[in-house]
């Protein structure tokens, strides 16, 4: 069997497709809370029936009525679950425990993550900077000179606190924008592709394994964010030599890039999986296919790998 061929030039940075997720402007032209539109799916989903179907018009409502039941927004409940005081040289602080689990039904990847008062202010004064008519009825804890480390007060701001997420998650442009999600993935995140920086990939990936469905489930209305930390999963999986591992992550990663051709991971991820199809003796021609394709209809030439295009995200 012939190795793959490297079907593109060097040099390729293609445009990053934008998602209805930063004002309050693109919150609202997107409407209900379904996938962002790339600019190939203005008739639909990608995979869906195309101008030209064969399907009747009763297939095609049966069609788009199971397309949107798959597009119902995913539904958080948000828990303080614990507190503890956490004291170091300079300073001493309460952490919070912060379980977040998806209703409706039992969820297995139930996200466990912690934050300290300071995290809570400073998601509060980001989100006023965009959002301060849509937050006014929206209550933040404040702040206490003195008695932080009682129980009672401890008690109270966890009680406080879970109210003041479910009120913002209940907001759409709010639970959709840049702020409210860093806020709940972005330190895991950061740590993880610091890891992957560092060559600990067994750590990244402990650390991605617990985000990332939190992510997914934050981003529904938008699949593509996630883009980059399961690429970073299949880089941690590739180097840690578990190939099957990280062609399936791969995959996903694909699904949720969709047809945007044009989004910056687009070309480096099918080199890197059309090499780790090879590896693993399944069909890579249909994948090398698909990238020269996509290289045909827009030439944009790439010079930056998977990893090198991974290790640049979060460094900040």
């Amino acid at each position: 069997m012939a190795s793959p061929e490297h079907p593109g030039s060097p040099g390729w940075m293609g445009p990053i497709a934008q998602c209805a997720t930063g004002t309050k402007q693109e919150a609202a032209a997107t409407g209900p809370d379904l996938p962002c539109p790339g600019p190939d799916e203005h008739l639909g989903t990608p995979g869906g029936p195309s101008p030209n179907s064969s399907m009747t018009t009763g297939e095609l409502q049966e069609y788009w009525r199971k397309e949107k039941r798959g597009w119902r927004r995913v539904k958080l409940l948000f828990e303080v679950a614990s507190a503890r005081i956490e004291e170091r040289k300079v300073s001493k602080f309460v952490m919070y425990q912060i379980v977040v689990v998806q209703t409706g039904s039992f969820d297995s990847n139930k996200a466990v993550l912690e934050r300290r008062y300071s995290d809570f202010e400073t998601l509060q004064k980001n989100l006023l900077k965009t959002f301060r008519e849509e937050i006014e009825d929206v209550v933040f804890p404040k702040k206490h000179l003195m008695g932080n480390f009682t129980e009672e007060m401890i008690s109270e701001r966890k009680l406080a606190f879970k109210e003041y997420l479910s009120l913002l998650y209940a907001i759409r442009c709010v639970r959709r924008s840049r702020e409210f999600i860093d806020f709940l993935t972005r330190p895991e995140l950061r740590e993880a592709f610091g890891c992957l920086r560092g060559g600990q990939y067994t750590r990244a990936l402990d650390i991605l394994v617990r985000v990332v469905p939190l992510q997914e489930k934050l981003t529904a209305h938008c699949p593509v964010m996630v883009v980059p930390a399961l690429c970073a999963m299949l880089v941690c999986h590739r180097d840690l030599e578990r190939p099957a591992e990280a062609f399936a992550v791969g995959e996903r990663a694909l699904q949720c890039l969709q047809a945007r051709e044009g989004h910056r991971y687009y070309a480096p991820l099918l080199d890197a999986m059309i090499r780790l199809a090879y590896t693993l003796g399944r069909d890579f021609i249909s994948l090398q296919k698909r990238l020269q394709e996509s290289q045909l209809r827009k030439p944009t030439p790439w010079g930056l790998t998977l990893k090198e295009l991974t290790v640049r995200e979060y460094l900040y």
